[in-house]
């Protein structure tokens, strides 16, 4: 009786909520909810406390699939275009902004059928496969052995979607694919040589002896069995059909409806309306800034020469180089550690999550960036040290580690109360702008302790400013790729080795490129309005919180948001006086 009483109860107090009128907040936080639980399911990943994790298959790549995607994604605007951003609380208002730019995005990108062409020169399908480090259960051990299961059909269907793109001319410059197929072929190797047996390796003791022991021999038995005969049979595609396929010429211009297409990835990675014109202007006004500064550092250093005998002689003398991959990875720990002694200087509010240094894996390495950080590891790229100088490494780490990508994810996981998809959320323009932007905080610092690491940092500005005159000159203006090359190595101390990587980066990718310099001069606009708003009284350490606070946002809500921030404490100044 007291269980069906209860019952009654339960479905009364249902049907009451489905009839009882919802807030704007309420609405909102329905549709975002549902949309993350499609999403998780669309991307074959599985909700883990504050993360997310792999689960047992790989997303479906098909046209049907993308279709099927851009329609729900429609949907989803659709309904976020039905709330009123009026009847919305603070931090509601800033979730829809959010989801509805990331979205627009998804859905363009699908429109042009972006997936079409799923490789470039920076980025694969098959280089962030093999799992880097152990697993926690046997549950994760068995979705992974089940995720390299799913490979086969996982590559077939990218490969009929390549195979489209090569039929249209949509593929990545054939130039920028060079030596490419080499970190998928370092990739294929025999039972525990392989890379995805790396987590095999060092099982957590949480796991039984036995277990452990059938499931190393499961997994050689699938990399031999399924993996490598997947990766060769892609392999083959690459080197027989779509490298040879790939269009010769270098600009997003000659792409179907190109010019186009180049403005919606303009739009996609800087989150505004600027023009392609406007950006390339822009950059040549911060370029010749950065020369003049570049110039008074040279002679700070005491050298007597002409600014290209400077550049030669930082590219070649010994001093300036690592001679071990240790010796590298040791440098850009010791910058690390000395900024975590400088954190309380720069926030007020510190992650939990730590994150751990890595060489980038020798079979991308040839072709990889110098370094890349996020939540779980930073990379530095130990291959050709000859090409790594030291006076980078600061503001390289500065930017890759902390206090910036690396330190800047684990942030975002851990801000309180934030739907889920807030924290798996990126916008280029606002967490590269904060990666350069930390770079130049280094000043503020002492982190930059001789001349040639200013110079150093110097070069990773010029080169960021550079990235607007090249970016917008290659894929709107006809700049050829020696065009692109000679402009960076004129303007920068940059190995030849990097500057040709990042020019085949900025021709396959186009637009990405723009986001950093844009995103650092607004973060750096709004501290220097803040710090003639609030004058001595100045801190930069709630500036900081509140910006990372934020987690990743398109940048003209970062700039709303900030500038409220502003009015906010110069309020509170007001009524201390």
């Amino acid at each position: 009786m007291i269980r069906s009483i209860f019952a009654a109860l339960l479905l009364a107090s249902a049907a009451h909520a489905q009839t009882a009128p919802q807030t704007a907040d309420q609405r909102l936080k329905a549709v975002y909810d549902a949309e993350w639980l499609w999403r998780l399911a669309q991307t074959g990943q599985v909700q883990d406390g504050l993360d997310t994790r792999q689960g047992p298959r790989l997303p479906c790549e098909t046209p049907t699939c993308q279709t099927a995607r851009q329609r729900y994604w429609q949907g989803v605007l659709d309904q976020l275009a039905s709330i009123p951003d009026a009847e919305l609380s603070g931090e509601e208002r800033l979730n829809k902004a959010v989801l509805a730019e990331s979205l627009r995005a998804e859905v363009a990108a699908i429109g042009w059928r972006q997936y079409e062409m799923p490789i470039n020169s920076d980025s694969n399908i098959w280089q962030y496969l093999p799992a880097q480090a152990p697993f926690r259960s046997e549950l994760e051990y068995r979705n992974y052995l089940s995720r390299m299961r799913d490979l086969p059909r996982w590559f077939d269907e990218h490969v009929a979607n390549m195979r489209a793109g090569l039929k249209r001319g949509f593929t990545p410059p054939a130039i920028t694919l060079k030596g490419r197929d080499d970190t998928l072929a370092g990739q294929i190797k025999p039972g525990a040589e392989s890379p995805f047996y790396a987590p095999f390796r060092a099982m957590p003791s949480s796991i039984a002896p036995d277990v452990q022991a059938a499931l190393q021999a499961e997994a050689v038995a699938v990399i031999n069995g399924v993996v490598n005969p997947a990766q060769t049979k892609l392999l083959t595609f690459l080197r027989t059909s779509y490298m040879p396929g790939a269009r010769t010429s270098t600009g997003a211009k000659d792409l179907p409806d190109g010019m186009a297409y180049y403005r919606d990835q303009v739009r996609e990675y800087t989150t505004t309306d600027m023009t392609p014109e406007a950006i390339h202007d822009l950059g040549l006004r911060e370029v010749a800034r950065i020369d003049a500064d570049m110039q008074a550092t040279m002679k700070a250093a005491g050298f007597t020469g002409d600014f290209k005998s400077f550049l030669a002689f930082l590219r070649t003398d010994p001093q300036f180089y690592a001679r071990t991959p240790t010796e590298l990875l040791g440098f850009s720990a010791l910058v690390m550690k000395k900024m975590d002694g400088k954190l309380d200087q720069v926030f007020t509010t510190l992650p939990r999550k730590r994150f751990t240094l890595r060489p980038v894996p020798d079979a991308i390495a040839p072709v990889y960036t110098s370094g890349r950080g996020g939540l779980d590891a930073c990379y530095m790229n130990t291959y050709d040290l000859k090409s790594r100088p030291l006076y980078n490494l600061v503001a390289l780490t500065l930017h890759e580690c902390v206090p910036g990508h690396s330190h800047q994810a684990a942030m975002a996981l851990e801000a309180p109360a934030r739907p889920p998809f807030r924290r798996r959320t990126y916008f280029s323009g606002y967490g590269e702008g904060w990666g350069l932007y930390t770079e130049w905080l280094g000043t503020k610092l002492g982190m930059y302790e001789t001349p040639y690491e200013e110079f150093g940092r110097e070069t990773f500005e010029m080169w960021r400013a550079a990235r607007l005159v090249i970016d917008t000159g290659l894929h709107t203006q006809g700049w050829t790729r020696d065009q692109a090359i000679q402009y960076l190595e004129d303007h920068t101390a940059l190995a030849r080795r990097d500057i040709e990587v990042e020019v085949d980066r900025y021709i396959s990718w186009p637009g990405q490129a723009l986001a950093y310099k844009l995103g650092e001069l607004k973060i750096r606009e709004l501290r220097a309005k803040a710090e003639t708003e609030l004058g001595p009284r100045f801190d930069q350490r709630p500036f900081h919180d509140t910006l990372l606070g934020l987690g990743s946002v398109p940048l003209p809500v970062m700039e709303s948001e900030m500038l409220a921030w502003i009015a906010r404490e110069k309020a509170k100044l007001a009524v201390a006086r």
